[in-house]
């Protein structure tokens, strides 16, 4: 069932001209433009704003509320798909249950396509429009392409090529009589193999490659579910779980915690904890043997799971980030069996009455380990980023 969306509020024109594209490696500068990675150096191209003009707006609708804080110079182009305001759910059963009292679960699954790529997929949309990008090139391993095909159907301006592994066909909508979304479906493809194919299209039609954790407005769409919980929770939120494959979400959230340090809005960046299925969990097996990055012997080369959300083998461009990230707020990586998986889905419904998918179940699998380990104080404040 989707959710109804509602239009944005009639604004006067705003401008942000508070906002840098630079490179996190070495500080190289772009303009404003569709620059995903350093021409020089070949790093992470992050936004930057210049947090002492930032302004937090009255408004009901993520996108106007953190304006400010998005990679939108103009906001006449901002493109909401009804994104966004959802629960955030104190889950006090469940916590007493583990033995903790401050547990709070971003249910990410009211968004109109039932994930938090629905953020994504609205800045996204809403950068492409002011860079006049009417046309581009995706992968996907489901959630993120249902995202971007609901808001091109919406707004039919844009036309996708989506290309995908043969077993994620299943896990696509949005697309068929949406003749915004062309798919490119590669049977007995995996995910990893259906991205490099993408990249290769793109670069031999000149299209730019919408690639992913690279992409800085999915990275600055995804931190809003954060944004949005500091505001919804009574207490700090001392720790972050969220399930991953590229970790872009993480890594938003992990921005956007940093500005609203800065902003005064928080005193701590959360602890990151980055979740993943022990059938596919390349970053934990980088993290337990202390690898700053992704080795051969990480590398998962057929993944299966049933949080299919997170199947990616291959992570070797995004990790080193994420590393660094979860060193620096003294996170962790953690893997979780597809059976501890499907009884910590089970009991959030008994105890909370929410039904998530398995990759967001992957969470609660998580804070049992930690909980059951006494590496959580039972005072502070927790936040699950339930994003199916």
């Amino acid at each position: 069932m989707l959710k109804t969306d509602q239009p944005l509020q009639v604004w006067s024109k705003k401008t942000n001209l508070k906002l840098t594209h630079r490179c996190n490696q070495c500080q190289k500068t772009f303009p404003h433009a569709y620059t995903p990675r350093c021409t020089y150096c070949g790093g992470l191209v992050d936004i930057y704003y210049d947090l002492s003009r930032v302004k937090i707006y009255d408004s009901p609708h993520s996108l106007e509320k953190y304006f400010d804080l998005l990679p939108i110079q103009d906001s006449q182009n901002l493109l909401p798909l009804g994104e966004g305001n959802t629960p955030c759910v104190h889950a006090k059963t469940l916590g007493e249950a583990l033995g903790l009292k401050q547990v709070f679960l971003k249910v990410e699954s009211r968004n109109p396509t039932g994930t938090t790529k629905d953020r994504m997929a609205a800045v996204v949309l809403s950068f492409f429009k002011e860079l006049q990008i009417t046309e581009f090139v995706s992968s996907s391993t489901g959630n993120s392409s249902n995202a971007l095909a609901y808001g091109i159907l919406k707004y039919p301006y844009f036309k996708m090529h989506l290309f995908i592994g043969g077993e994620f066909q299943e896990r696509v909508r949005f697309s068929d009589f949406n003749p915004g979304v062309l798919l490119h479906v590669l049977t007995g493809r995996t995910f990893a193999e259906a991205f490099n194919q993408a990249r290769e299209y793109a670069f031999h039609h000149h299209l730019p490659f919408e690639a992913g954790f690279f992409n800085p407005a999915r990275r600055e769409g995804l931190k809003l579910a954060f944004l949005e919980a500091v505001d919804q929770v009574p207490v700090e939120i001392r720790w972050y779980f969220q399930a991953v494959s590229s970790a872009m979400g993480v890594y938003g959230t992990y921005k956007g915690a940093k500005e609203f340090q800065t902003l005064g809005k928080i005193r701590h960046i959360p602890r990151m904890v980055c979740v993943q299925q022990e059938s596919c969990c390349p970053m934990v097996k980088a993290f337990e043997e202390g690898s700053p990055v992704i080795r051969e012997h990480h590398i998962v080369k057929n993944p299966k799971g049933i949080a299919k959300a997170i199947l990616r083998g291959n992570p070797v461009t995004s990790y080193p980030y994420i590393y660094q990230l979860v060193q620096e707020t003294n996170g962790t990586f953690i893997s979780v069996t597809e059976t501890e998986i499907k009884e910590a889905r089970a009991l959030l419904f008994q105890l909370e009455k929410i039904d998530c998918g398995y990759t967001a179940a992957t969470t609660v699998a998580a804070l049992r380990k930690l909980a059951d380990q006494r590496a959580i104080p039972p005072e502070e404040g927790v936040l699950l980023n339930l994003t199916d």
